[in-house]
Parts: C-alpha cells; sequence; structure tokens
C-alpha cells in the first residue's frame, strides 16, 4: 500500500492506494480515503499531515506482512449495472477435497501416466474436476465440465480433453487402483485383514445391448442394459479395489479376478473376505479357503438342507456369550433379554469343503423382521382394497405384493364370477417362522462375538453403493464406449475413496447429506482486488472441518493472499 496525494482548486486530499489485479490487469484500488490536508492538521495538532500518512501506511503495511490485514472496505452503487459476462460467485467446498486428492498423490499418479503417452493436455486438471464434480454436481460430462468454471480455480483444460483422458484412465486402470491403495499407506495403516465385497449393477438409457451392457437382472427393475460393478471394501469402510464386468454376467464369477488383483497387486495375501449369500458360491469360498485367506459369508435358514434347518429352528440348546448355560428361546423374557444375542454352532463337510455354520436368534432382531412385515401387510390390504388387478405384478421376495393371493374360486369350490384377492396367511406364518433367526458360514474358529461383529459392518459397502447411486447420480450411464465407461466408473470409485476418507477425518459425527449437502453450499464472492466473501452458514460441521484440515474459510473475508496460502497448503506445497 502507497500514499496517494490527489490536488485539486479548492483542496490536497490523503488517499491509501494499493495496487491490484483484475481480470488479469494490474490496476489501483483506494483502500481509504485519510482526509484533505486542511482536515488532518486540525486532528494532528500541527504534526505534518503527509509524515503521519506515511507512518499510518507503513503501519498498515506491517500489519499486512504479519498477516493481521486492516478492514477491507467496498463500495456499491444501486444505480451502477454489474459487469456483464462477469461471474462473481465460486464453489471453493472442492478445496477440501483438493487436499485429500493431494494426500493420495493422484497428482503424482497423473504425472506418472503422462510419461507413458503423448498427450497434450492437462490429465491432473481434469481427473480432479471429474472427482470434485462427481461429489459436488454430478452430472454428464459435458455439465461437469460447465460446472468446473464455478470453483475458484478454473479448469485448465477444453471439453474434447474429457473424453480423451476417458480413454486414458480406462487403459490405466489397474495401475491406478494399485497406486492409489500404496499411496494410502503413506497416510494411516489400511485395515485389509477383513475385506468386504459385494456386486451392483448400473443401468444405460438405452435399449441396445452391446460391449459390456448387456441385458442381466436389474437391480433397479428397470429394462435396460446394465454393467456390473464389485467393490473391495477394507475392515475400516474404505474402499480398496473395484472391477467392471459385462451386465449378464453371474455375480458370483465377479469376485475371484478381483481378488486375484489385490493378491497380485497390492501385494495383499492375508485376509478374511466377508460376502453376502449371493456371492457366496461353494466355488469362491473353497478359492478363500486356502493359504491366509479366510471367508465369512451370509447364509439363508430357508435354504438349508432340512436336517440342519430344523437343527438351527430348534428352540432348545442356546448359548450366550460368556456364560457356560444353554438356553430355550421360547422361554427368554422379552424385556430383560431384548438386547442378548443369542447362538448354536456346528461344523459341516460338504462338497469338499469344511466350513462352520453359526446361526443366532435375537428377539430384537425378531421384533424388526415383525415391525417391517407389518408395514407391508398394511399396504398390501390398502391395495386389495383398491385396484389390485391393475398393480398387481410378479412380486419378489420383499415386494409387499408377495402378501396378496389371487384366488378364482369361492370358498365353496364355485368358480368365482371376478378375481378375489386376499392376503395370504400361510405365506406370513411360513415367514413368521424365521423370524429373529440369522445364519454365516466361516472356515474361521474365532469367537462367534468377533463373527457376527465383522460380519455387521457390512452394511458399509451397501452404503458404498448407495452414495454412488444416489448422491454421487452414477446412474444412468450416459456413455457408449466400453473404455469411457470403465473411466467414468473410475472416477466415481475415486470420488467415494476421497468422500470416504473426508467422513473418517470427521470421526463420522456427521451424516453423508450434510457433508455433501454442506461442501456443495460452501460459496464464496470475489471481491475484485481483494479476496472472497464466504456467502454459507457457519455451523458445527464446518467448523469441525476447518479444525481437522488446519485452514479456516470462514472469515468474514479470505483476502487473496490468504486464498492463495490455501491453495498452496491444499495441494501440499
Amino acid at each position: 500500500m502507497r500514499l496517494s496525494i490527489s490536488k485539486s482548486k479548492n483542496a490536497t486530499s490523503l488517499y491509501v492506494k494499493k495496487d491490484v489485479v483484475v481480470n488479469g490487469k494490474r490496476t489501483t484500488k483506494i483502500v481509504e480515503k485519510l482526509g484533505t490536508v486542511a482536515e488532518l492538521e486540525k486532528k494532528l495538532g500541527g504534526e505534518d499531515p503527509v509524515e503521519w500518512a506515511k507512518k499510518y501506511i507503513a503501519q498498515m503495511n506491517l500489519l499486512e506482512k504479519e498477516g493481521k490485514e486492516t478492514d477491507v472496505i467496498a463500495k456499491y452503487s444501486p444505480s451502477r449495472l454489474l459487469k456483464k459476462d462477469v461471474q462473481f460467485s465460486f464453489n471453493g467446498g472442492y478445496l477440501f477435497l483438493q487436499k485429500i486428492y493431494h494426500d493420495l498423490g493422484i497428482h503424482n499418479i497423473c504425472s506418472e501416466i503422462k510419461k507413458k503417452y503423448k498427450f497434450n493436455f492437462n490429465l491432473d486438471s481434469i481427473l480432479s474436476r471429474l472427482i470434485y464434480g462427481r461429489i459436488l454436481f454430478p452430472g454428464s460430462k459435458l455439465s461437469t465440465y460447465e460446472l468446473s468454471s464455478e470453483l475458484i480455480e478454473p479448469p485448465d483444460f477444453q471439453l474434447q480433453h474429457i473424453y480423451r483422458a476417458l480413454e486414458i484412465i480406462a487403459k490405466e486402470s489397474d495401475f491406478i487402483q494399485s497406486s492409489l491403495y500404496q499411496n494410502s499407506l503413506k497416510g494411516s495403516k489400511r485395515n485389509t485383514g477383513i475385506l468386504y465385497y459385494d456386486c451392483t449393477n448400473y443401468f444405460f438409457e438405452i435399449e441396445q445391448s452391446e460391449g459390456l451392457k448387456q441385458y442381466g437382472f436389474g437391480k433397479d427393475h428397470k429394462p435396460n442394459p446394465i454393467v456390473q460393478m464389485g467393490l473391495f471394501m477394507d475392515g475400516d469402510g474404505i474402499p480398496l479395489a473395484f472391477s467392471i464386468s459385462k451386465g449378464n454376467t453371474n455375480e458370483q464369477l465377479t469376485l475371484k479376478p478381483l481378488e486375484k488383483k489385490i493378491l497380485s497387486d497390492f501385494n495383499v495375501s492375508r485376509f478374511v473376505v466377508c460376502t453376502d449369500a449371493g456371492l457366496a458360491s461353494n466355488a469362491n469360498r473353497k478359492f478363500n479357503d486356502k493359504n491366509d485367506r479366510a471367508f465369512i459369508t451370509t447364509q439363508s435358514i430357508k435354504k438349508l438342507k432340512n436336517y440342519l434347518k430344523d437343527w438351527a429352528l430348534d428352540p432348545k440348546g442356546w448359548h450366550l456369550s460368556g456364560d457356560d448355560g444353554l438356553y430355550d428361546i421360547m422361554e427368554l423374557d422379552e424385556k430383560n433379554d431384548i438386547e442378548k444375542i443369542f447362538y448354536k454352532e456346528r461344523w459341516i463337510k460338504e462338497d469338499g469343503l469344511e466350513q462352520r455354520l453359526v446361526v443366532t436368534y435375537s428377539i430384537k432382531y425378531r421384533n424388526y423382521h415383525r415391525k417391517i412385515r407389518s408395514s407391508q401387510i398394511e399396504r398390501a390390504m390398502k391395495l386389495i382394497n383398491t385396484n389390485p388387478k391393475a398393480k398387481l405384478k410378479k412380486a419378489n421376495q420383499n415386494d409387499y405384493k408377495r402378501f396378496i393371493e389371487k384366488k378364482h374360486y369361492t370358498s365353496d369350490g364355485k368358480q368365482a364370477k371376478k378375481e378375489i384377492y386376499s392376503i395370504d396367511t400361510d405365506l406370513i406364518s411360513k415367514e413368521e417362522t424365521y423370524d429373529g433367526f440369522y445364519g454365516v458360514c466361516t472356515n474361521l474358529e474365532d469367537d462367534v462375538d468377533i463373527i457376527v461383529k465383522v460380519n455387521r459392518k457390512r452394511w458399509e459397502i451397501e452404503e458404498s453403493f448407495r452414495i454412488m447411486k444416489s448422491e454421487f447420480k452414477a446412474r444412468p450411464v450416459h456413455l457408449s464406449r466400453d473404455d469411457r465407461i470403465e473411466a467414468h466408473f473410475m472416477t466415481c470409485f475415486m470420488a467415494l475413496l476421497i468422500y470416504r476418507i473426508l467422513e473418517k477425518k470427521l470421526e463420522e459425527k456427521f451424516t453423508c447429506s450434510t457433508i455433501i449437502n454442506s461442501l456443495r453450499k460452501m460459496n464464496f464472492k470475489l471481491e475484485e482486488g481483494e479476496g472472497y466473501i464466504p456467502i454459507y452458514t457457519r455451523t458445527d460441521f464446518t467448523d469441525a472441518l476447518h479444525e481437522v484440515f488446519g485452514f479456516r474459510t470462514d472469515y468474514e473475508i479470505v483476502t487473496l493472499k490468504q486464498m492463495k496460502k490455501i491453495f498452496k497448503l491444499t495441494k501440499n506445497r
């Protein structure tokens, strides 16, 4: 800042000015009007106004150098129009994602990839914006490109570069995943002793199947071609690796190839694979019954052989952890025993595989089953009272419509004039038989409490798929080429990885909705030549965010100098 003296016919005025850069051009801006020489002479009691002003400005410069900037004074006119085509609002929530991005060394991964190929576009800029965009403003690649300009740091690429970059990202998928894992170890230890695996699918807004896009069992129940995504997650809920396969592939066949990649590329050989029953084929269990690997998988009580089913449902012979006694679950106290988990276990050997069958029973879990079914029966009754014929279709095992029974004959055996709909009480009775029971198969000999605890955390991988499908809008996919589809899911995987790390940094104190919506709303107004004014609401979440990351964006104004420091900090420079 410097002194500016302006002379006119009537007075000589003193101003504090400083050099600023606006739209890439250097200009000057008045910081403060000190007053006229005559006014200052009266106030200063004989001290020379110019010498006083120089000392005053020197003190301001010293404070600025120490990071104690003076207040910013901005002037606005109700008669002056905004500048045309000039953007003043920017998102800064991405800065926290950017810190994790660079902690994972993704910028270095991009540099390594660039050495292998001859391209001129900025892969780091493109990949980072695709990841930030997937979290902050999910959409097509075109919309991601357009909305990237809303970040404080503008994009350094053109639209066509995104599609060229996708081809490279797909080719280097294995390298990126293994590098991400190795880089993540530098920040903290990964819990790879337990690995969770699940598989889901994503639909396309097309009718023609080709390449990866094939007709299969869509979990969204949409009549569209799909692709399948298999995902491994470590014991702390952090994504580890993923793979993409054709939509008509049996999902049980997707586990082994990805697991082999982890064994070879990640140098991880000792782990327990935890899956749901749909992925627990006998072949997959045998594959993980070797060397230092093991498995824990859910087991449907209904699908057990009759002699095992009878044993599992027998009310007698149940154990309680830490207690040597045997219990009859028919004699449990509804209040005192509601939080307790009782269990049975036995070893079975079938089809060349020896495994341990653990069955648990809980009054609380039984009540949960009954509550869900009661709600479904209520919905079924409402449909019966309206027009079931128009809405009743084939129902799956979890659909409330399964309780609606259609009859063509009256109770006396005569053919009915119209179809008769009623609640299927026999089906309700059959389902009630299994209320409160839960089965797990494993080759481990650990305590039942440990087995149950490990299996319970499978919800985190199911939640990861939900986040990708809902918050990140990973579906429907609007790409046609297989390599671009694979790259799309690579960016979704990396976005999920960064989000999960952010969630862990915040010690899981905030919901997914709070985290993502708050980051999306962390907008700033540019005060030209001065800095960025936060126009978001300061909350417990933003306080925790700033505390964890070691920088703040919630001052009344973040000066340009402060923002440059934040840029460097988030990029580990």
